[in-house]
């Protein structure tokens, strides 16, 4: 494996007709497994295309039903249906480790991301919590994300990188984007950076508990994704 920066790769908000199986081929012909975070409510109309993402070896994590608002604003009967309603319908495509990514509310890390009635869920139905370092904002820039993302990927440190497969023409400058990771010596990497998984499996992992502090690297606008 490479020794330069590793990067973790994750997709939020789909599956989307429009988006995701032309980033499932773009990972498919460069060899690269990641993780789809998906929508309850998009699974619903478009589960074949989480099928082919878990039939491929990528990963299939829960982001909430609606994607309405951060977690910890939400009252808490919403905040477990948002959670578990997802993850019953994700059923057998579900990591082992019920990998879970609260909406971020413009990406930065914090108390927002979750309700005490949220961790409870999570504590109990032994889910592992999944932040991020980098949200380089493809979402609401198209074309701009490429620089940012690439900016954020030089390391040192292992990194867990959020793009969204999307409708938006951002993903058309994906095999662009991994292709400069490849000739940089960038190893991507399935698996996510310890920092970032706070809760596994229903436990913390070390102090302190979650949310952690960090902030990500040129986070979006608040009210935005992802």
């Amino acid at each position: 494996m490479s020794g330069g920066p590793r990067v973790t790769l994750s997709f939020d908000n789909g599956p989307e007709p429009e988006a995701t199986p032309g980033v499932l081929d773009v990972l498919r012909a460069r060899g690269l497994r990641a993780t789809f975070f998906v929508l309850g409510h998009k699974l619903s109309a478009h589960r074949a295309l989480a099928e082919r993402a878990h039939a491929e070896g990528h990963w299939i994590g829960n982001h909430t039903w609606h994607h309405a608002a951060p977690l910890g604003g939400l009252p808490d009967a919403t905040t477990r249906d948002e959670i578990l309603r997802t993850q019953d319908l994700i059923g057998d495509l579900s990591h082992p480790d019920r990998l879970f990514r609260p909406q971020g509310g413009g990406g930065a890390l914090g108390p927002h991301l979750l309700s005490p009635a949220a961790l409870d869920v999570l504590r109990q139905g032994r889910f592992s919590l999944v932040l991020w370092d980098a949200v380089p904002g493809d979402f609401r820039d198209p074309d701009g994300w490429v620089a940012r993302a690439l900016a954020a990927c030089r390391g040192p440190d292992p990194l867990t990188l959020v793009l969204h497969d999307l409708p938006n023409g951002a993903m058309r400058h994906l095999d662009r984007f991994l292709g400069v990771l490849a000739d940089a010596g960038t190893a991507i990497v399935q698996e996510f950076p310890a920092g970032c998984m706070p809760l596994r499996r229903g436990e913390a992992t070390g102090p302190p508990a979650p949310p952690v502090g960090r902030y990500v690297t040129n986070h979006a606008e608040a009210g935005a994704e992802p």
